[in-house]
């Protein structure tokens, strides 16, 4: 009788674990995956306006997803600081819904509400291995106000804040340290586990010039690993950013987002923006980066022509669907929005991998925008 009851014990774990590899393998990526590009499935708009417990949904600034929940941040830049959970109905074929179902203040380090302009939410990602939050903040550096990566609980209670490089934080220098609101856009948990990556939007101005339209110009952005035991930044490798690709008053092209799929190989969100345009102005791409043969300049305070970067390759052009998008109220030309997040969302019923995609309104302050949700089919 012993044995047998040693026998069924040893089976009910083996159900557990296969059980539990397989949930896992619904929400994360595998070693060997391949991409080749997406197929655009549906669209989806929350209204300009929209109430959610009081605040206006808006700022959807970047977006991941866990188990049958999406965790969304805003970037209000007045409290309450916060992330939303939803969930999103869709399938291979058709994108059906978006019901956002809570939303959490994220809080300062005594766990009160943030003062104004202290903090710039842009990146957000569930870890599943301590189930809490890790988010990002650019900060403001004209205001010498840092930027950072922290860990919060799933209630927003702060847990700890890792630590930042000098070359990462704000200073009055003229001709070295961060842009303003060109820091800490993107964050990917690593593929191993061990810890994030975390992405500027802008180069250092001791690295690189901000692009332009027009001609090519030495634009590299730093991506830099954070491990999560010592909750020190380690490895950092670089990627070039293209041309601004339209004339306008105000033109910016940046990294707006990150996404380890394989060892040393991302995705890579890229936003090319020009004001005054009927179209909203941004031109919106998904990169397939390989950072293997990337040079580590973690150890220089200013790259030079020595360095490596990451190669990548265009995987999606957003332009391409553009006629299959909305417009804004009261506008006739198609809008590719200001995307800004993307996750892998479940597996559809053929096996492909989704991918989820939201953009930044900017609260509208600019002008009409749309709080747009995109799910694209992953192709390998």
């Amino acid at each position: 009788m012993k044995e047998i009851k040693n026998l069924i014990i040893a089976l009910s774990l083996s159900l557990i674990v296969f059980s539990c590899s397989d949930d896992n393998t619904d929400d994360n990526m595998n070693t060997g995956t391949t991409i080749s590009g997406f197929k655009f499935i549906g669209e989806q708009i929350i209204p300009d306006g929209t109430l959610f417990e009081g605040e206006v949904i808006g700022g959807l600034s970047s977006i991941d997803y866990n188990n049958g929940t999406y965790y969304i941040i805003s970037d209000a830049p007045n409290a309450p600081i916060r992330f939303y959970t939803a969930t999103l109905d869709f399938n291979e074929t058709k994108f059906n819904s978006v019901n956002i179902s809570s939303q959490v203040e994220l809080l300062n380090k005594q766990g009160a509400s943030f003062d104004d302009k202290q903090v710039d939410p842009e990146a957000i990602r569930f870890d599943p291995i301590s189930g809490n939050i890790i988010w990002t903040s650019e900060g403001f550096a004209n205001d010498q106000v840092d930027p950072f990566v922290r860990e919060a609980n799933v209630r927003g209670k702060f847990i700890k804040e890792y630590t930042l490089p000098t070359i990462f934080k704000a200073t009055t220098a003229t001709e070295t340290g961060i842009r303003n609101n060109g820091v800490f856009e993107g964050l990917s948990l690593s593929l191993d586990g061990k810890g994030y990556w975390v992405a500027m939007e802008l180069p250092l101005k001791q690295d690189g010039e901000e692009p332009v339209f027009g001609s090519d110009t030495n634009s590299k952005v730093r991506i830099a690993y954070i491990d999560r035991a010592t909750g020190k930044f380690g490895r950092q490798f670089t990627y070039d950013l293209g041309q601004v690709k339209r004339d306008g008053g105000f033109t910016v092209n940046g990294l707006v987002e990150v996404l380890e799929y394989d060892t040393d190989k991302f995705l890579i969100l890229e936003r090319s923006f020009a004001s005054g345009q009927d179209d909203g102005g941004n031109d919106v791409f998904i990169y397939g980066v390989d950072a293997s043969n990337a040079t580590d300049v973690s150890s220089l305070e200013t790259l030079d022509n020595t360095v490596i970067s990451s190669s990548k390759k265009l995987l999606f052009d957003f332009n391409d669907i553009r006629t299959q998008l909305s417009s804004v109220p009261g506008g006739t030309a198609k809008v590719v929005d200001n995307l800004e997040g993307i996750t892998f969302g479940p597996n559809l019923a053929n096996g492909n991998k989704s991918l989820v995609l939201v953009a930044d309104n900017n609260f509208s302050a600019f002008g009409a925008q749309l709080n747009q949700f995109i799910v694209l089919e992953v192709l390998p």
